[in-house]
């Protein structure tokens, strides 16, 4: 028989190596995006010499969310006749189809329906917009997304200084309802890390990208020769980020922000997050598959960031499980543990908590929202919130691998206050 206190020891090591080493790998990345900003290379153009720009709007049950995503589109600085905006449908989704009639977008965008078929997903009806769409570039929105009012310029222009590796460029996504409450000032620390830091940091180190759910910028020749989205991997932007780089090809970060609508209601955001931790899941093993894709940058996006996430997240209980046994129990002495693995367990969480407080506490100070910093306190909860995601993740990857658990929007004061405002100045309330 095995000894308790060598599968103990195991246990503590394997959770401790998952969670310190994504702790590690953070602060990393955070050193290296503030130690080398640099502004993307960008080559003017005049109106006439901008690319036509196919903009992908995926909806699904977001009818409330669809006027601001149309007062949004036209706010934007392109010439609208380089614009091939189409809003894609799920054929049973009558609700939006009719406030998008409502709306008048029969007239100024194409209503493409997305007939049924399994997987109902976002990619799947990505890729049918693809074939559908005429423009030199594509960019995905989503329905509460609000891109900064230059973004496609900026977009056009970067790839117009770029070579023909230059596939895709991410804008930075944040959000206009940080303020909600203790939920929303956390996943606002959460995406300051993510798109201001770290995105941007893999950028500069050459390694893999792994992208955003919304305002990729792709180039569609690129976008077409890897195969568009995959229709069964529900976080579809992180995979085909990484099958960019398997081709050759690059994924860079423009200084533009869209702002969206932060999760202000916890079951909401835990279904969101389930989603995103199984794409993640789904995404590690897709690539470990085949070792050729390999290198130290490689590691880093495929290992250390996209399953290192989800494997410390899912290892984050476990360490807090084991501490409370050793520090609350006479566990640890009857399963014969050595006093030092009492304390090297000990010293693991409170260094890997520390350095995830640190980083969340730093995150907002680019953006001048210094005041969220206080909310790095809870950080170590929501960890734990992200840790129970994370197994609820794990439960579906294996009975629901491509099941898409839908993300509500409109939810926040904010959103109603923005569709209000929205329908007024379409003139229709």
């Amino acid at each position: 028989a095995i000894a308790p206190s060598l599968v103990f020891l195991a246990m503590a090591f394997i959770a401790a190596t998952a969670f310190l080493g994504l702790a590690a790998v953070r602060l990393s990345l955070a050193a290296v995006a503030q130690s080398s900003r640099q502004a993307m290379k960008r080559a003017p153009l005049a109106d006439s010499e901008l690319p036509v720009v196919t903009i992908l709007a995926p909806l699904f049950r977001e009818a409330s969310a669809l006027p601001g995503l149309v007062r949004a589109i036209e706010r934007l600085n392109y010439p609208r006749s380089k614009i091939d905006f189409k809003i894609l449908l799920e054929e049973s989704d009558r609700p939006t189809l009719s406030e998008a009639l409502r709306l008048g977008l029969k007239n100024s965008s194409d209503i493409v329906i997305v007939p049924p078929s399994h997987p109902q997903t976002k990619p799947k009806a990505c890729n049918y917009g693809l074939h559908c769409a005429r423009g030199d570039l594509i960019v995905i929105y989503d329905a509460e997304d609000e891109p900064e009012k230059d973004q496609l310029r900026i977009a056009a222009e970067a790839f117009a200084a770029a070579d023909e590796n230059l596939a895709c460029v991410q804008a930075k996504l944040n959000f206009y309802n940080p303020d909600e409450n203790w939920l929303t000032r956390l996943f606002t620390l959460e995406y300051c890390l993510w798109f201001d830091h770290f995105l941007p940091a893999l950028d500069r180190r050459g390694a893999p990208v792994p992208l955003g759910g919304t305002s990729n910028i792709f180039r569609t020749d690129a976008l077409i020769e890897v195969g568009g989205w995959d229709p069964f991997n529900v976080t579809e932007d992180a995979d085909l980020g990484l099958r960019l780089a398997r081709r050759g090809y690059r994924t860079a970060v423009i200084d533009s922000t869209t702002f969206e609508e932060a999760n202000c209601a916890f079951g909401n955001w835990m279904r969101q997050r389930t989603r995103w931790m199984k794409g993640f899941l789904q995404t590690w093993l897709v690539h470990r598959r085949d070792m050729k894709f390999s290198g130290w940058r490689g590691a880093l996006s495929v290992d250390l960031f996209i399953g290192g996430t989800a494997f410390a997240a899912l290892a984050n209980p476990i360490l807090w499980l084991l501490a409370f046994l050793t520090a609350a129990t006479d566990f640890a002495p009857q399963a014969g543990l050595p006093t030092w693995g009492e304390g090297a367990l000990a010293a693991a969480l409170a260094a890997g908590n520390i350095a995830f407080l640190a980083l969340a506490a730093g995150a907002p100070l680019q953006r001048g929202l210094a005041r969220l910093c206080p909310a790095a306190l809870l950080v170590p909860f929501y960890w734990l919130m992200m840790s129970a995601a994370a197994w609820r993740a794990l439960y579906q990857l294996a009975t629901r691998p491509s099941y898409w658990e839908k993300t509500d929007h409109g939810l926040s004061v904010e959103a109603k206050a923005r569709r209000a405002a929205a329908l007024q100045s379409l003139g229709l309330e």
